[in-house]
């Protein structure tokens, strides 16, 4: 019997600036520029500032607005990289196979460690204690025999929360969700929902895949008919098995704002870029992925002459793929950024014959990131994710 644990680490990068100043908790802390950052986004909240409505991808003056008394920051990528790391270390400990979604989350494949650890609630208990102790920051945890429902269930007792579903309950514990805890669900499909009389999943589960797909399309009809059944055919993070880097990041509400979107595909690719330089490869290939509202997923590569040299260089050709795939208008779900075919550094490879300065920021960057490594109390970052 397959047996998942889905780990979110709460409010993340919200929860570290409250870890790194003490006299912020139990403050409504705001994660993504500072009041006044122009066209600034917000990329996490604290659970405190949630209470006023404040959630991720909003406008920063808008969250300004709701909260004004709110700790407002900028981001500090490098240093929740660094616990990032950490913990995800700590989850190698429980599992040879750990997936990692994004900066935030991971799955990890817990079927046959029952022997090792003992049951799985109380595996995900201790594993709970150990990010505590180590890191001082909380996780929630969702265990269940898929990984969607281990998804789902991971949200649902925030923070510090654990949720168990038992193998052959995905079902009933689907049928027992509001609508809006459905993952996948957005408030677009809410309405759409609504609109068409369907109140409750349980409502959802009763109409066969056809009718469904005749009301809201096959992409999302089919996700529908699944969803409420505990979808146990629905994987997540294959790429990441592959010979590749990625990260990829769900949200929670549409993206459809330009500058949103480009500050998110900055965000993914600060990310693979810092774990390839943690493990010492480089690609010339690089892979998009679009999740739509609609649930429709495409995804775009290519293969450039030369290797990704720098963060400049990953982010133009992340907005180059983007505006070669995006379809205008349309609200995303999901992005998600990949170097396939990654392989070691110290391979030899042909250069370009005109240098426009990109072995040099390759050097410094290089620089940067050893010296964080050594010293994760530096502040140095790219000047397009505080929100300028």
């Amino acid at each position: 019997m397959n047996v998942f644990f889905h780990v979110d680490l709460d409010a993340f990068f919200a929860s570290v600036e409250q870890l790194d100043n003490p006299a912020w908790k139990g403050k409504p802390v705001i994660v993504g520029g500072l009041p006044g950052d122009r066209r600034a986004v917000v990329s996490t909240a604290s659970y405190e500032a949630r209470k006023y409505g404040i959630h991720s991808a909003m406008p920063l003056s808008r969250a300004v607005q709701l909260c004004p008394n709110a700790v407002f920051v900028r981001g500090r990528y490098r240093r929740y990289q660094e616990l990032s790391d950490r913990i995800m270390a700590i989850f190698a400990n429980y599992s040879p196979d750990v997936t990692q979604m994004s900066i935030d989350e991971a799955f990890l494949d817990m079927t046959g460690t029952e022997r090792l650890f003992g049951k799985a609630e109380d595996t995900a208990r201790r594993l709970q204690e150990d990010v505590k102790v180590q890191t001082g920051l909380s996780v929630s945890i969702g265990v269940a025999a898929t990984m969607y429902i281990a998804k789902i269930a991971s949200g649902l007792h925030k923070p510090n929360g654990l949720t168990v579903v038992a193998a052959g309950n995905e079902s009933d514990f689907m049928r027992r969700l509001p609508l809006e805890k459905v993952w996948g669900i957005g408030g677009k499909t809410q309405k759409r929902l609504r609109d068409a009389g369907f109140f409750s999943t349980e409502d959802v589960y009763s109409k066969s895949k056809k009718l469904l797909q005749t009301i809201f399309g096959e992409n999302t009809g089919t996700f529908l008919y699944e969803a409420v059944r505990g979808n146990e055919g629905m994987s997540f993070g294959e790429e990441a098995k592959n010979h590749s880097i990625s990260s990829e990041q769900t949200y929670d509400f549409d993206l459809t704002d330009r500058y949103a979107i480009e500050t998110a595909l900055m965000e993914l690719s600060m990310n693979v870029l810092y774990r390839m330089h943690k493990e010492q490869v480089k690609s010339r290939t690089l892979a998009l992925k679009i999740r739509y509202e609609d649930f429709s997923t495409v995804s775009v590569q290519e293969t450039g002459d030369f290797s990704i040299a720098h963060a400049d260089d990953m982010f133009e050709r992340c907005k180059r793929l983007f505006d070669r795939k995006y379809e205008h208008g349309r609200g995303i779900r999901l992005l998600g950024v990949a170097c396939e075919k990654v392989y070691d550094r110290q391979t030899p490879e042909q250069k370009s014959l005109f240098d426009f300065g990109d072995e040099k920021k390759a050097r410094i960057e290089e620089a940067i990131y050893a010296m964080q490594d050594r010293h994760p109390e530096i502040k140095i970052r790219k000047a397009r994710m505080l929100g300028d």
